[in-house]
């Protein structure tokens, strides 16, 4: 099954702006960045995923994502992730693939098993991965491509369902650990630093910005090598 992995990122520098009041607009952008750089790892490792789309209008993403088995798309609305995931699925469906992996830059300890568990697993339809709260979607899996219109956004687990059986396609909740955690808010920060100290050797680049975070005083958190 052809399958296209879609990665909208929004710009850098206005990034992550609901830790403005822990960390200054370098530090979030150093951040986001980090984190995009550990999710697209992952996601060029996963065998199962015949291409990535990045879609963004940041230089310095479309510069890191640039390499064999991705394509950027230019984000011309920057109207947030949903309208960036449709611009991705434009592509899919142009292009004649069977479904697409909606995955977001912010949850660095994404694994390439991981994933491709996902994707053995999802069948017709929609497959929705909550995020740790279990009210949000980190990821969505639709095959075909246009099973669904995504609708990120606050309460959107409950959203995608309800859009899946109006379309009457099969739906799925498929919780996926390493996909549940992203970064919004300094418990979200702080839980990721948790996890990384117990996930040793992963998402590196994010444990390098958490840990220059550390010494520089700008969050309360700490990522071990």
């Amino acid at each position: 099954m052809k399958t296209l992995a879609i990665l909208p990122v929004k710009s850098f520098g206005a990034a992550k702006q609901r830790l403005a009041e822990s960390l200054g607009a370098g530090s979030r952008q150093a951040l986001a960045q980090a984190m995009f750089t550990d999710v697209l790892g992952a996601l060029r490792r996963t065998a199962e995923l015949d291409e990535i789309a990045v879609i963004t209008s940041d230089p310095t993403a479309e510069s890191a994502a640039r390499g064999q088995g991705v394509v950027v798309l230019a984000d011309t609305v920057q109207a947030g992730q949903s309208e960036a995931a449709r611009i991705g699925i434009g592509h899919a469906l142009a292009h004649g693939f069977d479904r697409v992996a909606l995955v977001p830059g912010d949850t660095p300890l994404l694994q390439p098993g991981d994933l491709a568990g996902l994707l053995t697993r999802s069948g017709p339809g929609v497959s929705v991965v909550p995020d740790r709260r279990g009210t949000g979607t980190n990821a969505l899996v639709l095959t075909p491509p246009d099973a669904i219109e995504p609708s990120f956004g606050p309460e959107s687990r409950t959203r995608h369902v309800a859009l899946a059986e109006l379309a009457d396609v099969p739906v799925r909740i498929d919780e996926v650990p390493t996909l549940a955690l992203d970064v919004d808010t300094p418990d979200d920060l702080a839980a990721l630093a948790a996890e990384l100290d117990r996930r040793r050797g992963q998402a590196q680049s994010t444990r390098g910005a958490l840990r220059q975070l550390d010494r520089a005083g700008a969050v309360p958190v700490r990522a071990s090598a």
